[in-house]
Order: structure tokens, then C-alpha cells, then sequence
């Protein structure tokens, strides 16, 4: 059997940057930076050091191991190729993960040199849960409910962190903030796995979804967007506003609240939806973050 051609490396670049989802970038940046910003007051270059790792090698790692290790079932999968996560030619396996490795590699030397042990520990929770999401022996996004709050902490830890790294003093107002951006995040990933449902099932992979149901899933997300949106309004001013954000997405998965497993696939629609929303959520949080900053310089 004649080999399969070298990639170029134009061909390589380009799937490099389909695996690490740029359109999801700045939902794990934007957390870090806000977080930090907040906390030192301080443009300093820790803030755009840590920023660039969460916004570009970080999502790297996180999506490009998960395709390397989903590749059969990406196959299978229709709406994989693009956004929703690149079908990587098996060519570029190898080089996905060491890309990954190596980009992460020089972010995580300094973040540890200007880190406390405390931020350390977290970093490297943060990071463990990046690799183990998809890679075995864990493998954690075939076990339910452990697949949505791994998910979740992909994108919560880099504010933890954050907050951590400065030396935030904890407050139990605080922690309803972190709550609630977790519990947005289990709704963000149960809704998401329900429009793999039988493509997941055809794999022989499990998911919340897939041992759940559609249905039971999609009102699941309903309740953890609606009880991340509550807990937003325990948060000190103008943080309980915030609960309102929780809203256009109430108002995207409920119309799918009741579908079955053979109708799944029909939840891509409210998830290209909701790709687009988190920009907007993402702004409307900007906002209130700069109101708390006046109010509190």
C-alpha cells in the first residue's frame, strides 16, 4: 500500500487552528483576564502572559487532544468539521499533541516561577483536566455528569486561578460568582452533548446525554442555567444583574426541552445559536465588570 503524502505545512497550520476552536477562544482567555485584572489592578505582564496562554495554547490542548482521541467517532459525527471541531487527518495526531505540549510548555515555566504553591496546585488541577478529559486511562467525557463538570472546569479554573495567582481574599459572595459560572458551564456541556446522541451511541461512547436521554439532558441544562442565574443574585451590585444573562439562554434550549434520542441531532441548531450567544453574554458581562470597577476604585 502506497503511503499517503506528507502534509504541507500550510495544510498542517490550518488544522491546527480548526482543532483549537478559535470561535471558543475567548470564553477561557477572557475569564483569566478579568478575573486578574480585577484582583492586582494592575496591567502588568503576568496578565497578558496568562491571558495568551488561556486564549490560544490552552485551547489547543484542550480541543486538539480531544480530536486526536475522538478521531473514530468524529468520523461518524456529520456536523464535525469546522466550529464544531475539526475530523484531524491521522497525519497530524502526532503533531497536534506535541504542538499542544510544546506551546503549553514555555506559559506553564513562567506562570509556576511567578506563582505561589496554592496557584501552582491550581494550574495544575486546571491543566490535569484538560489532558484527562479525553485522553485515557480517565477518559473523563465518557463518564456522565463527570463529562459536564470537567467541562465546566475547563472554563471556571482559569479565573480560579486567576483569583488564586493575586491573592484574592475569598468571600462567600465570590464563591456564588464561581458557582454560578459553574453551573453555567454543566448546562453549556449537557445541552452540547445531546445533539450527539446517536452518533455518540453508534461509537459506543458515552455521555450524559447518551445515558440520560435527550430529553432528561436539555432540562437538565434548563435547571442549571436557571439555578446559575439565581445564585447570581446573592453577588454583590451590580453582579446580581448578571442573572438576566441567564435568560437567551433559557430562552435557546427550551424549545427542545421535550425532544427524543431519534430527533436529537436537531439541537444543532440551538447550539450554533449558542456559540453566538456566549459573545453576547460575553459583552454584557464586560459591561457590568467595568460598572464594579468604578464603583469600587
Amino acid at each position: 500500500m502506497t503511503a499517503a503524502p506528507a502534509l504541507r505545512p500550510a495544510a498542517v497550520a490550518r488544522q491546527l487552528l480548526l482543532a483549537s476552536r478559535p470561535v471558543s477562544w475567548i470564553n477561557t482567555a477572557f475569564p483569566f483576564a478579568a478575573a486578574y485584572l480585577l484582583s492586582a489592578r494592575d496591567l502588568d505582564a503576568t496578565l497578558f502572559i496568562g491571558t495568551l496562554f488561556f486564549l490560544i495554547p490552552y485551547n489547543l490542548a484542550m480541543y486538539g487532544i480531544n480530536d486526536v482521541f475522538d478521531y473514530e467517532s468524529d468520523l461518524r459525527n456529520p456536523r464535525k468539521g469546522g466550529a464544531h471541531g475539526a475530523v484531524l487527518d491521522r497525519r497530524v495526531h502526532a503533531i497536534t499533541l506535541w504542538t499542544a505540549a510544546l506551546s503549553c510548555l514555555p506559559f506553564v515555566v513562567y506562570l509556576v516561577a511567578v506563582g505561589s504553591p496554592a496557584s501552582v496546585a491550581v494550574l495544575a488541577g486546571s491543566l490535569f483536566f484538560v489532558v484527562f478529559y479525553s485522553a485515557p486511562p480517565l477518559r473523563l467525557k465518557e463518564r456522565p455528569f463527570a463529562d459536564s463538570i470537567t467541562s465546566s472546569i475547563h472554563f471556571v479554573s482559569p479565573a480560579v486561578y486567576a483569583l488564586v495567582l493575586t491573592g484574592t481574599e475569598w468571600t462567600w459572595q465570590l464563591a456564588a460568582l464561581i458557582s454560578a459560572f459553574g453551573l453555567w458551564g454543566v448546562a453549556s456541556h449537557a445541552f452540547g452533548a445531546v445533539q450527539d446522541v446517536v452518533a455518540d451511541r453508534e461509537a459506543g461512547i458515552a455521555s450524559i446525554a447518551t445515558v440520560r436521554g435527550a430529553r432528561w439532558t436539555v432540562r437538565f441544562a434548563l435547571v442549571c442555567y436557571a439555578a446559575a442565574g439565581i445564585v447570581m443574585t446573592v453577588t454583590v451590585w451590580p453582579g446580581p444583574l448578571a442573572a438576566l444573562v441567564a435568560v437567551p439562554y433559557l430562552l435557546t434550549v427550551w424549545p427542545y426541552r421535550s425532544i427524543d434520542d431519534a430527533h436529537a441531532s436537531e439541537a444543532t441548531a440551538g447550539w450554533r445559536r449558542f456559540l453566538w450567544l456566549n459573545q453576547l453574554a460575553g459583552f454584557l458581562v464586560t459591561l457590568l465588570l467595568i460598572w464594579y470597577a468604578a464603583l469600587t476604585t
